[in-house]
């Protein structure tokens, strides 16, 4: 299983040095001039921007020390905040998304296969025919839609939750959400299709005729071998909902990282995309390679393949 997540980890940092190599060249391939927009700039002051920032280097020395620059995680000065760095961008930003993350992430996780679950052990029923209506709603509207109709009917017309701002658990409820409807009726799709399967299999039915309680099967077979595929998902659903989504944040005007990563793109702050970017790949990788660990522990075959391989 070492020389497994060994090899998972090598992937991971390789993958994270052609992440951030592409970044680095598809940026600098951009035409225009990050500091020439929509006033024209004199060519001494523009010059001088060039050489503060660094960007009158050729592009092999500006690539080697932006990348010696995230050895030690230093990402580098905006170009359009004054005095303001991308990591202490990141450090206000973050810790925003990723409390909203958290919320969204327990809504979609809990929610989804609770409705999976109840569909699979009623299926073919009403409660499995609502659960999965519920589960194409959450797939089929947007969540830039849903957040502008619940906007409209619980705060405007309501008044029940504020409409926007950030600071109270109450301005958290309609962003959470938001967020989290999307993932949480694949979520539920998936869990019921995976439940309905496993319950159908022959070692299901061997412990059913042993008389074996029904909730201690539901818990350790069938969840069990259910979820693996709602596990490969929530890598990627982590990485996204951690760092913030874009449309939520700027609709409910937080300041979280998403809304930064927009406000750069529109000001073409080139070093604040970059670190975002590289910033999301490597929570991105992470958490793919955490769900890699725990199927090590869930998975017998993977610990088996890990040492055949090694």
């Amino acid at each position: 299983m070492i020389g497994y997540l060994m090899k998972k980890a090598a992937i991971l940092l390789t993958s994270l040095f052609v992440v951030s190599t592409l970044t680095f060249f598809l940026m600098h391939a951009i035409p225009g001039d990050p500091f020439v927009q929509e006033k024209a700039i004199p060519e001494e002051i523009l010059k001088a921007l060039h050489k503060h920032y660094g960007l009158d280097q050729p592009l092999y020395v500006q690539y080697a020390k932006y990348m010696k620059g995230l050895l030690s995680w230093e990402l580098g000065p905006s170009f359009k905040y004054q005095g303001r760095t991308v990591n202490q961008i990141i450090s206000e930003g973050f810790p925003v998304s990723f409390v909203l993350g958290m919320e969204a992430l327990f809504l979609a996780v809990c929610g989804g296969i609770s409705l999976g679950a109840i569909a699979s052990l009623k299926h073919q029923r009403w409660q499995d025919q609502m659960t999965m209506v519920i589960a194409v709603i959450g797939i089929s509207v947007p969540s830039f839609i849903m957040a502008s109709f619940m906007q409209y009917v619980l705060a405007m017309k309501l008044d029940l939750l504020p409409v926007a701002r950030w600071g109270s658990f109450s301005q958290t409820v309609m962003p959470a959400i938001s967020l989290a409807a999307l993932p949480m009726a694949f979520i539920a799709r998936l869990t019921r299709s995976n439940m309905v399967e496993v319950l159908q299999q022959d070692y299901i039915q061997t412990a059913k005729a042993k008389g074996l309680n029904s909730f201690m099967i539901l818990i350790k077979h069938v969840m069990r071998n259910a979820l693996l595929p709602v596990l490969t998902y929530l890598g990627p659903l982590t990485a996204a909902v951690l760092t913030g989504s874009f449309a939520i944040e700027k609709i409910f005007g937080i300041p979280g990282l998403g809304q930064w990563f927009v406000m750069s793109i529109t000001n073409r702050d080139y070093t604040v995309i970059m670190g975002t970017t590289i910033f999301y790949s490597a929570i991105l990788l992470l958490c793919i390679f955490i769900v890699d660990l725990l199927y090590c522990f869930i998975d017998p075959r993977i610990k088996s393949h890990g040492r055949q391989s090694s």
